[in-house]
């Protein structure tokens, strides 16, 4: 059967992506101001699994939150939180243009472990795709300048590299269960983890009462920046969805710049857009090779 294209509707579902997206950013530094990473990940996942469930009940598909392929899920959700405590460390340590510029690395070693981890063909374009990803990903990390690798751009890097990971087991988990069920098990484990992980600096603090309504900000729009993305995916092609969410990166670098006050570093978005061409290229040998259904 084919599949019918909205490009429209899922240029307004980006738009919701991008605008979670920069609200978990904007969040995540407020919160920075009271509570470490590990207990934002564990208020921040409370609320996701609150969402998650209401929207189960909603649409009567509380069927799907039933524990079924749980070590997979776990797996995904160790590398996800990983990932996104890495994320939310280095969110106070560098430019957010930056932080979101690596960030966009992480489709490019997808594709270098998808031959090792799903099976897939490694053709010379990824290869090449991968090449050019990386001197992206130098010119904005700059680790030979005069400040060499900074433990910000560390955790950025490795950040990467948890999504990564995490997105290869994803697309596993697709074929066997809904997305409804990765997001509530997303949430579930990582509210465990979150509260592990607070246990070692004496449990979690309970936050100053001007940091919840972020606490509110940060868990709707993760759940609402996922949700949209994957709305915005199932309407139009990954080439089209994906060049709409790189604008992510010049509209964080305009909030850095008039919240934060930090300057627009040109190299930063040269390498940016040299990234993304990356990702293009790698999108582009996909959809030249296509598959059945």
């Amino acid at each position: 059967m084919t599949q019918v294209h909205r490009p429209v509707t899922a240029a307004l579902w980006m738009g919701g992506s991008i605008t979670g997206f920069c609200l978990v950013a904007i969040a995540g530094r407020a919160l920075s101001t009271g509570l470490d990473t590990f207990e934002i990940m564990f208020y921040r996942s409370i609320v996701g699994v609150f969402l998650v469930v209401t929207l189960a009940l909603a649409t009567s598909q509380t069927a799907d939150l039933r524990p079924r392929h749980l070590r997979t899920h776990v797996l995904r959700n160790l590398f996800h939180f990983a990932g996104q405590n890495l994320w939310l460390y280095a969110l106070t340590l560098i430019p957010l243009a930056q932080l979101f510029a690596l960030e966009f690395s992480y489709p490019i070693l997808v594709a270098l472990s998808a031959p090792f981890f799903l099976g897939e063909r490694l053709p010379p374009r990824r290869l090449v795709a991968a090449a050019i990803g990386f001197a992206g990903i130098l010119i904005v990390a700059r680790p030979f300048g005069g400040t060499g690798l900074s433990i910000g751009l560390g955790a950025a890097l490795l950040c990467a590299v948890g999504f990564a990971g995490a997105a290869v087991i994803t697309k596993k988990l697709t074929s066997v269960t809904s997305v409804l069920a990765i997001l509530f098990w997303l949430t579930v484990t990582q509210t465990l983890f979150g509260l592990v992980g607070a246990a070692f600096g004496g449990g979690p603090a309970w936050p100053a009462p001007g940091l919840w309504p972020w606490i509110l900000a940060i868990g709707l729009g993760g759940l609402g920046a996922h949700l949209s993305l994957t709305k915005a995916l199932s309407l139009a092609p990954a080439s089209l969805v994906t060049p709409l969410d790189f604008l992510r990166l010049p509209l964080i670098g305009v909030v850095g710049m008039l919240w934060y006050g930090e300057a627009l570093d040109l190299w930063v978005f040269i390498g940016g857009a040299i990234i993304f061409a990356a990702n293009w290229l790698n999108i582009s040998s996909e959809d030249s090779h296509p598959r059945p259904a």
